[in-house]
């Protein structure tokens, strides 16, 4: 980290202001010969003229923001420069601070990297920067804060500590066997890496809200040929997404749309209605749908309500405990009393004319929220987390009452390294390119 970098924090486009990061040893330097003046003092932005180190023409008028290592954003010295967005702008600066010995442009999430290298950050709070960045509904944002601000590394730091400690315990039993040690040391050794498994195990059955939640819930809207499927994706995305049209088979394909609903993100899947077909295209599409039903999160059965009570062969078998059933075209057939269909509950709507559409859209919500919402506690947002944890389990299990001594320190010494590969307090070399490659420029 010898180099000093620099990017553009904010994104391109025509923009009244854009900011320019610069990090590392260089930082002041390369402020001084922009401005042709002494720094402002610290965290007190100060109206400066930008000209060309070489030349001395003027490129620009903004504000400079000065952040003295280690209270920054990376723990280096950092300079912020706000000034107007013009890509001519942009590009001045950039080529001015090109000129300075060892400066160069950052890496994707070389910010980042930096903050976490000089102790700033753990992994999982850079991990929720990321996820900041990228978040595209308020929950969303509500977890990616959560974590940026450490509530998932304080776990499982205080998970690790346990480990350590009963390890300490462990390893104090075998290397001073001999010695006046109170009685019970390795047993309770034992007992405190046995409750750290259960504690670890229910935060694992968590029904992957959090990845849900960061990924987005996946739906899928199944149904039978003109029971409404595609108008219904139409109202709940707001816009004409799929084709309505009264011949039956018009979709054959998947279609995905991805919303927010109630400040949850959720990805639709239209497919195509389910049924036997002798055209090849279709047939595909109705794999294609059962497919789809298989992996998605929630399934919204679309019934037709001018064949109520019946239910067609191919909706039936798409009907389970992760269904959501919708009795549609009520308009033409009216439905009296609370349908259900072999004790399920079935909403009863008009998608045409949006008689029961809102009971509808709610009882989605509350599903999606079920089955994501992660304001109690902090919850797994990534495979990777849930990999180490699991691979910690692994080895707590095998601290048994029986395991002779040197065996079960291992297995602890095994188990705390996993929990320290998830927030860095480990050698994490060969995870950092793949974590901080997920970065935009200038974060």
């Amino acid at each position: 980290m010898t180099d000093t970098i620099f990017a553009l924090a904010s994104g391109r486009g025509r923009a009244g202001v854009a900011v320019l990061r610069v990090s590392g040893p260089g930082a002041m330097a390369a402020l001084r010969a922009l401005t042709r003046r002494e720094p402002p003092s610290p965290r007190q932005a100060a109206l400066r003229e930008f000209h060309d180190p070489r030349s001395g023409e003027l490129i620009d008028r903004g504000l400079v923001l000065w952040f003295p290592a280690p209270r920054s954003y990376t723990g280096e010295d950092v300079v912020e420069l706000h000034v107007h967005a013009g890509p001519a702008v942009v590009d001045g600066i950039a080529e001015a601070l090109l000129q300075m010995a060892s400066t160069r442009p950052a890496e994707p999430g070389e910010f980042t990297r930096r903050a976490f290298l000089n102790g700033r950050m753990d992994l999982t709070a850079a991990e929720g920067v990321a996820d900041l960045v990228a978040a595209e509904t308020a929950a969303q944002r509500r977890q990616a804060l959560r974590q940026m601000d450490g509530a998932l590394g304080r776990l499982y730091e205080e998970w690790r500590a346990r480990l350590v400690r009963a390890l300490a315990h462990l390893e104090a039993a075998i290397d001073f066997a001999d010695e006046d040690l109170p009685s019970g040391v390795a047993e309770a050794a034992r007992t405190a890496a046995l409750e750290l498994a259960r504690d670890i195990g229910a935060h694992l059955a968590d029904g992957r809200r959090g990845e849900r939640l960061r990924e987005g819930v996946s739906i899928a809207i199944l149904g039978t040929p003109n029971a409404g499927k595609s108008t219904l994706l139409n109202r709940l995305s707001q816009r004409d997404a799929a084709i309505v049209s009264p011949i039956p088979g018009t979709t054959r394909d998947v279609i995905d749309i991805d919303i927010d609903l109630d400040g949850y993100p959720v990805r639709i899947a239209d497919t195509a209605g389910l049924r036997r077909s002798d055209d090849a295209i279709e047939a595909e599409g109705v794999r294609r749908a059962r497919k789809r039903a298989e992996t998605a999160d929630l399934k919204i059965v679309v019934l037709d309500a001018t064949v109520w009570p019946a239910v067609d062969a191919g909706a039936a078998e798409a009907i389970d405990a992760n269904s959501l059933l919708l009795l549609n075209k009520t308009d033409l057939s009216p439905v009296s009393g609370d349908p259900r269909w072999n004790g399920q509950r079935v909403i009863a709507v008009s998608l045409a004319t949006g008689a029961g559409y809102d009971e509808a859209r709610r009882a989605i919500a509350t599903r999606v929220r079920d089955l994501s919402d992660t304001r109690d506690a902090p919850v797994l947002t990534r495979a990777r987390h849930r990999a180490a944890l699991e691979a910690c389990v692994t080895a707590l299990g095998r601290v048994g009452p029986v395991s002779p001594p040197e065996l079960a320190a291992e297995d602890l010494r095994l188990a705390a390294r996993a929990l320290g590969r998830i927030t860095g307090g480990v050698d994490v070399d060969e995870l950092l390119d793949l974590i901080f490659r997920e970065f935009c420029i200038g974060k």
